[in-house]
């Protein structure tokens, strides 16, 4: 009368087998959010679209940048973002560059000795695209010497 039933053993292991199994999909469930591209690439684009000397300072929630004429990828432990660029091509710059000068103020006349010169720093950095670790915000500034053109983003 009080015996266990035979299929009440099978349940009780069913029911610990998914209970292991959904505790393993929360615990590799990501605990935060992938970081905001769009905010940042509309930055970009606003900086593009205006007079030159126009600037801009926009904050990032990541661990690693990819900046590349044409697309803005950012990624955290939540996964990666990315968005294109409307207004482009974009100049990424580095810290330990020339363009970085220009960035950050000073006149391309001031750090280079001609427009051609300019223009083909610009041409060179344009073919970055590597995954860097990400800083807490990216400047932006749209500077014209010549004929050249650029939205330097570092």
């Amino acid at each position: 009368m009080f015996e266990v039933p035979v299929d009440a053993l099978y349940a009780w292991l069913g029911v610990a087998a998914v209970s292991v199994a959904v505790l393993g999909v929360v615990v590799a469930l990501p605990t935060t959010a992938p970081p905001d591209a769009t905010t940042a690439a509309d930055a970009v684009d606003r900086v593009a679209v205006g007079p030159p000397d126009a600037r801009a300072t926009v904050q990032i929630d990541a661990a690693a940048i990819r900046l590349g004429p044409s697309q803005l990828s950012l990624r955290n432990d939540g996964g990666t973002a990315s968005a294109t660029f409307a207004y482009g091509p974009v100049t990424p710059t580095l810290a330990d560059d020339q363009l970085a000068l220009v960035l950050y103020g000073q006149p391309p006349a001031s750090v280079f000795e001609t427009s051609a010169a300019f223009e083909q720093a610009v041409a060179d950095a344009q073919v970055r695209g590597e995954w860097r670790q990400a800083p807490a915000e990216i400047d932006v500034r749209r500077v014209q010497w010549g004929e050249t053109s650029v939205t330097l983003v570092g």
